[in-house]
């Protein structure tokens, strides 16, 4: 290597605590660690190469606009070359073992170009505004019952245990068709896919080494698949006005969905249908607690409450990574990103840029417009961000008004998980009027 490229790939190179901090979920379970991170990226180097001990290398794609143009260009850029999550290259080596392909299901978010597009197009119709709108009476109600219960605790409790991660999911397995009584499955599934390096919450409750976390997400994908295989078959022989009567009978160019690909629709929709929402909604309820003038704000005047779930959902970000692969030499940012060359969109970094959000590390529920990309951007946008933002919002325009006080009980705490990290445990005191 000449002195020149020797000194262009040193100013292409992150420095090793940023880019290990990064990856490293137990960062992700601490916001100023892994925000004081992003932000010496964004102002020292926005489009960086990381090179991280048993990863692949990877460009850290942390500024607003270079996260829109890549989310935009799904030609470009895409999902399912290579994997979609930044894993360990002994997970990933493990997964191609496991189903020939780097990604260990073919949920949306690892497909690309027709395939994406046409199995989007089975559900998108049910998360449109308009459909949303018409679930409005059966979610208030639901909304109703967790308030409820909240007054009936006493005064104390765990927000995301009692309420935070049971609403969302309540709601969502409602809409699927799922039984009430098999909620606790579902919940446990979902927490031991999306945290499997937290060793509370994945499926060995232990630290798990790159390729046994390989070994138990391959097993909880198995799980899903024999649920909802049977609701398959019974939706087949009984069908109903639910999403997996939807799923359940969907056709693609007159063919029915094969058992793989259905598997991993029911998959995406019944975790990532409830998770997020329940992060973000432990969220905002965290903000009403730690920042006193925010209840009686929202008590005087309820038509702010949608700009405080935007700021709350942009302020804890649950989704804190995708992993897109250039298809073809490019330019980014006035850096040269070759084919095969594997980026990070870095949301949460997004959702602080001070070129596009003033004073981003406040929490401003008057942001107007607020135009964070928690829901990601461009084709692979959350299909069901309508329907979270209606939860939020349903749900605190039934608690606010009966909320006379709240405050924290004891520090919040956060799943130790670089995909999807949300509070895991949110102690309040409070008391109804």
């Amino acid at each position: 290597m000449s002195n020149a490229q020797a000194v262009m790939a040193d100013t292409l190179m992150l420095p090793a605590d940023v880019a290990g901090a990064i990856v490293d979920p137990k960062v992700h379970a601490d916001l100023d660690r892994l925000h004081a991170a992003y932000s010496w990226a964004r102002a020292h180097n926005p489009l960086g190469i990381a090179q991280v001990e048993g990863f692949d290398p990877f460009w850290v794609v942390t500024k607003h606009a270079d996260i829109m143009e890549v989310g935009r260009d799904a030609e470009t850029y895409h999902n399912s070359d290579r994997s979609s999550v930044v894993f360990p290259k002994a997970t990933i080596d493990q997964f191609v073992a496991m189903t020939g392909k780097p990604n260990v299901s073919d949920t949306l978010i690892a497909l690309d170009g027709d395939q994406h597009r046409k199995l989007r197009g089975i559900t998108q119709k049910w998360f449109m505004p308009a459909s949303v709108r018409q679930l409005d009476g059966r979610v208030r109600e639901i909304a109703k019952t967790f308030v409820d219960k909240m007054q009936g605790l006493g005064g104390e409790c765990d927000f995301v245990g009692d309420v935070g991660l049971l609403y969302p999911l309540r709601v969502v397995m409602d809409i699927m068709g799922v039984p009430p009584q098999d909620e606790p499955l579902m919940l446990k599934l979902t927490q031991e896919i999306f945290a499997p390096q937290d060793p509370e919450m994945n499926r060995a409750q232990a630290e798990a080494d790159p390729v046994e976390m390989a070994k138990q997400m391959g097993a909880i994908i198995a799980d899903f698949a024999r649920y909802f295989g049977a609701i398959t078959t019974d939706r087949l022989k009984n069908p109903r006005n639910d999403l997996a009567t939807v799923l359940a009978t969907a056709q693609i160019d007159g063919v029915p969905l094969n058992e793989g690909v259905l598997s991993s629709y029911y998959l995406i929709v019944a975790t990532a249908g409830h998770d997020t929402t329940s992060s973000s909604t432990a969220t905002a309820m965290w903000a009403l607690a730690n920042f006193p003038d925010l209840l009686p704000r929202l008590k005087d005047d309820l038509s702010l409450i949608p700009g405080f779930i935007d700021e709350a959902i942009r302020w804890g970000t649950p989704v804190r990574h995708f992993m897109r692969t250039a298809t073809k030499d490019v330019e980014l940012r006035g850096r040269k990103i070759a084919k095969g060359d594997w980026l990070m969109l870095c949301y949460g970094s997004g959702n602080r840029d001070e070129e596009v959000f003033e004073a981003p590390f406040e929490f401003r529920i008057d942001r107007k417009p607020n135009k964070h990309l928690a829901f990601g951007y461009g084709a692979h946008v959350c299909l069901g961000q309508h329907l979270g933002k209606m939860e939020m919002q349903t749900l605190f325009e039934e608690l606010i008004p009966r909320l006379a006080s709240v405050e924290l009980a004891g520090p919040m705490s956060l799943s130790a998980a670089n995909l999807v990290s949300g509070p895991k445990r949110l102690p309040l005191r409070y008391r109804f009027a």
